[in-house]
């Protein structure tokens, strides 16, 4: 995983130099200042803050709104600094304004645009700070947030899919425990009163209802514990390497639900490096970027044996094929875009493609679970109902025979 480094350095110089960045490792930390020829003297990592979500945080479509109006005031001719000044004043959340202040400052002290918003790797990611990277060397900065802005809002509204394909079955399950608990913890226990100042043998299922919600009442606090175990050690798990890879593995094979991960990585990779590849920057350092970037970290190994294939010769199909992730299609046409020279092009069709695939899987999985989900529901309440109700028909059965 990458992490977050506040470093200290001298330029070649004896200038003395800080900053923050992001890295894989330390190794790779060095690698990239020795390109931007300063020494590393000292490093350590640092806490990321929350560059998305909640709490303040600025998510992908606060950045997609900033990046669009940055691109529209810098293409209508208005000073850098200007721009800068003017977006940190309407900025809604404070920290996001904080930070676009700082840049400015950072600019104004003679920094470039890039390096002032490498400073914030929280909110401006390697792949954001690249492009602005290319687009000020190649003199079209408003071309470049153009294209990242459209970027960032294609790349919000697949988050908001697939999103949306998890929320619906997420909301549907909890209500069905939540039901069934109720049950268990408040409405099973009066009938169980009632079955045991009758006293007589009770039917199998009833038994086997009764001693679930027995358990659940009395030792609720053993179930709660082995919960919440099992999700710290599966986070635990996920935080490693190998059971990262084994997690996205199992998740890529669960019917419906695997296919819109898929496609929604392949979108999300498609869509990456061909915004990468036709704003200038070096095939091997998108390849790198977008890597970071995939979100699986299938496709991550995928995408990092294709940056290994390039940088000995090869092509970038040949590693895709031969990790069976990307399907045969995807591949042809990188194939043909390696080709024919057009490789940003093909890339931004196959991203187009997946966008509407990522549409139809969502709505597939939304048919199907529904229906799923409405039976499964209703066979756990009407299973603990029925369970409960058979003492009661075996009591009207003897009375009938008296």
């Amino acid at each position: 995983m990458a992490t977050l480094y506040q470093w200290k350095g001298r330029t070649t110089g004896g200038e003395l130099v800080t900053g923050e960045m992001t890295a894989g490792s330390k190794a790779e930390l060095i690698t990239t200042l020795r390109k931007k020829r300063v020494l590393l003297t000292s490093a350590k990592e640092k806490a990321r803050g929350k560059g998305l979500g909640l709490f303040g945080g600025v998510s992908t479509k606060d950045l997609a709104v900033f990046t669009r109006q940055f691109s529209t005031m810098i293409n209508s001719g208005l000073p850098l600094i200007q721009c800068l000044d003017i977006l940190s004043q309407q900025a809604e959340k404070d920290g996001f304004r904080k930070i676009i202040s700082n840049t400015m400052r950072d600019v104004e002290s003679g920094a470039t645009l890039a390096d002032a918003l490498s400073k914030h790797p929280a909110v401006f990611g390697d792949l954001f700070v690249n492009m602005v990277e290319a687009g000020e060397a190649g003199g079209v900065l408003d071309v470049i947030l153009g294209r990242l802005a459209t970027y960032l809002e294609k790349m919000d509204n697949l988050k908001r899919k697939v999103k949306s394909a998890m929320a619906y079955p997420a909301v549907v399950l909890i209500v069905t425990i939540g039901a069934t608990v109720f049950m268990l913890v408040f409405i099973i226990p009066t009938f169980a009163k009632l079955y045991s100042d009758f006293g007589g043998d009770l039917p199998g299922p009833t038994k086997v209802v009764m001693a679930i919600s027995g358990f659940l009442t009395t030792k609720w606090w053993l179930l709660l514990g082995v919960t919440l175990g099992v999700i710290f050690g599966l986070k635990k798990y996920n935080d490693t390497k190998s059971g990262k890879k084994n997690i996205d593995r199992v998740l890529l094979k669960i019917p419906i639900l695997g296919q819109v991960l898929l496609k929604s990585s392949i979108a999300r990779f498609t869509r990456t490096l061909g915004t990468l590849v036709s704003s200038g920057v070096p095939i091997l350092e998108g390849l790198e970027i977008t890597g970071k970037a995939a979100g699986n970290s299938m496709v991550k190994e995928a995408v990092m044996k294709t940056r290994a294939s390039i940088s000995s010769g090869q092509t970038i199909a040949a590693p895709l094929r031969e990790s069976e992730i990307f399907p045969p299609m995807v591949v042809q046409m990188i194939s043909v875009g390696e080709e024919t020279g057009a490789l940003d092009e093909m890339l931004s069709k196959i991203a187009d493609f997946y966008d509407e695939e990522v549409d139809a899987a969502v709505d597939t999985m939304t048919s199907v679970i529904e229906p799923v989900m409405i039976v499964l529901m209703g066979g756990i309440v009407g299973g603990m109902l029925v369970a409960m109700y058979l003492p009661m028909f075996k009591l009207v059965s003897v009375i009938m025979g008296e």
